[in-house]
């Protein structure tokens, strides 16, 4: 579903990913794990094209998006939640998803994500800047999926929340994937949420993948050891 080869990204004349090689099926749930500062955020922000890639070719599900513009890459499957998720703070609940509902041509809100996250049908009137930080994760992915990804991409989805609703978000990232046919890619630092949806994990370090292995087969005390400062 996502095809990625040789991808290079820079800041000036600094190479920061170098190179990478890596594919994820339709349906699979791939967790990229490092440290802060390792590239995590700047790999997700040239998938979804915020930054421009310096080489290398981005495909989804067989169509190259390398040189798309990031409303492009939206229209042609990848939906992207942020690091500190970016809802809008003024707009309520409903008004946020609904932003996500150009693409998708929906004139509502569908029944589906409101099931995924009841919290954010009782909350729908309420302004997007009134909710706790774990709401307004599930918010800014509600908003992700109205577009119909083929592909989400999620930057630390558990930064700064709560553990009982890093809990929740597992469990609606494992009835997503049951419920549609999507690929999920997580950039993580928490070893027990990715071991809770993850099917493969790829750690990350200084713009170069050094470890892989699906998640049955994963030493936890060995990838804590790339995780700790």
């Amino acid at each position: 579903m996502l095809d990625v080869s040789n991808l290079k990204v820079c800041y000036g004349q600094s190479e920061v990913i170098h190179g990478l090689d890596f594919s994820v099926k339709k349906n699979e749930t791939l967790a990229i794990m490092g440290r802060n500062g390792m590239g995590k955020t700047t790999l997700f922000k040239s998938l979804i094209g915020v930054l421009p890639s310096s080489d290398g070719v981005i495909s989804v599900d067989g169509v190259d998006v390398s040189d798309s513009e990031s409303y492009q890459r939206v229209e042609n499957g990848i939906a992207y939640v942020p690091q500190g998720r970016m809802i809008f703070p003024n707009l309520t609940v409903q008004e946020n998803i609904e932003t996500g509902m150009g693409v998708s041509k929906t004139k509502q809100v569908p029944d589906e994500i409101y099931a995924l996250f009841p919290v954010l049908q009782e909350m729908r009137h309420r302004k997007g800047g009134n909710l706790s930080g774990g709401q307004q994760q599930q918010l800014a992915i509600a908003r992700a999926l109205v577009t119909n990804p083929k592909v989400l991409l999620l930057d630390e989805p558990t930064e700064g929340i709560q553990p009982s609703i890093i809990k929740d978000i597992a469990n609606v990232l494992n009835e997503i994937k049951k419920i549609r046919d999507i690929t999920i890619i997580v950039s993580e630092q928490v070893l027990s949420f990715t071991m809770a949806v993850a099917d493969r994990i790829i750690v990350i370090d200084k713009g170069n993948f050094i470890h892989e292995g699906l998640r049955d087969d994963v030493d936890t005390e060995h990838i804590k050891k790339y995780l700790s400062v």
